[in-house]
């Protein structure tokens, strides 16, 4: 898949739309999405699926950027939609679509490749922008939303790794590496990170690339999941500290 600055994304020589692909059972759903999408001069459907394994033929067959994946289907639910979405040649990247009441499914699809979650009744232009966000290769862990659903989930990733896993993944982080972490970890965006540190917005990404290449974490969400399972980050350090 190419990257956003390939692309151009976000200058004037950006002519191609981001790509995107709606997976949910329900057709009015679709529909919705479908105009919402559709009415942003950047950004176009090229494909519908109502079942997982409609969405992996779907994505195996035409080039897409991002997919929103709902949750709970008949059939193959999108978890494992995700899991076999993520596992293709040059894959889309998947923005799970959840409620409160899925936290279990919520960290099993974050396990599965997922990058990034949304509420499914969120407001439509944080939907615009979770699909823009995560296009240009980063999450959407910095959402609001997905700040309050982290609250919920966080508990549930504590203390999945063995310890010597828990030590390789950080083994190598600078202090600072480590700060800029955290802060990922309590959903803060890039610019909220560089006002923290009085540093330039550029630092916090060379910081940022450093901890994922580090780690081994395909994005941030990957990354932020580390933290908490290695108990670099505790979930009440969540409640005490996410950006406002």
């Amino acid at each position: 898949m190419t990257t956003a600055s390939e692309r151009g994304l976000g200058s004037a020589a950006t002519t191609e739309p981001i790509r995107v692909v709606l997976v949910d059972d329900q057709q009015m759903v679709r529909a919705g999405f479908r105009m919402v999408i559709d009415s942003q001069p950047d950004l176009t459907v090229v494909g519908e699926a109502g079942t997982g394994a409609d969405a992996v033929a779907l994505v195996a067959s035409t080039p897409a950027d991002v997919v929103l994946m709902d949750v709970r289907m008949p059939g193959m639910d999108g978890i494992e939609a995700t899991r076999r979405v993520t596992a293709l040649p040059a894959p889309p990247r998947v923005v799970v679509l959840t409620t409160f009441d899925l936290d279990e499914y919520v960290v099993a699809a974050i396990g599965a490749g997922a990058s990034g979650f949304l509420l499914k009744d969120a407001p439509p232009e944080e939907m615009l922008a979770a699909v823009r966000t995560v296009h240009a290769g980063d999450s959407v862990i910095a959402a609001s939303s997905t700040r309050r659903l982290l609250q919920h989930v966080a508990p549930m990733l504590r203390g999945g790794l063995p310890a010597t896993a828990a030590a390789d993944g950080l083994a190598d982080l600078t202090p600072r590496e480590r700060e800029v972490l955290v802060q990922m970890a309590y959903g803060a965006t890039n610019t909220e990170i560089a006002a923290q540190f009085v540093v330039s917005e550029a630092t916090v990404k060379t910081h940022v690339g450093r901890v994922l290449a580090k780690t081994g974490s395909r994005d941030r969400v990957q990354a932020v999941v580390l933290a908490y399972r290695t108990g670099l980050v505790q979930p009440s350090d969540l409640l005490r500290n996410a950006p406002s």
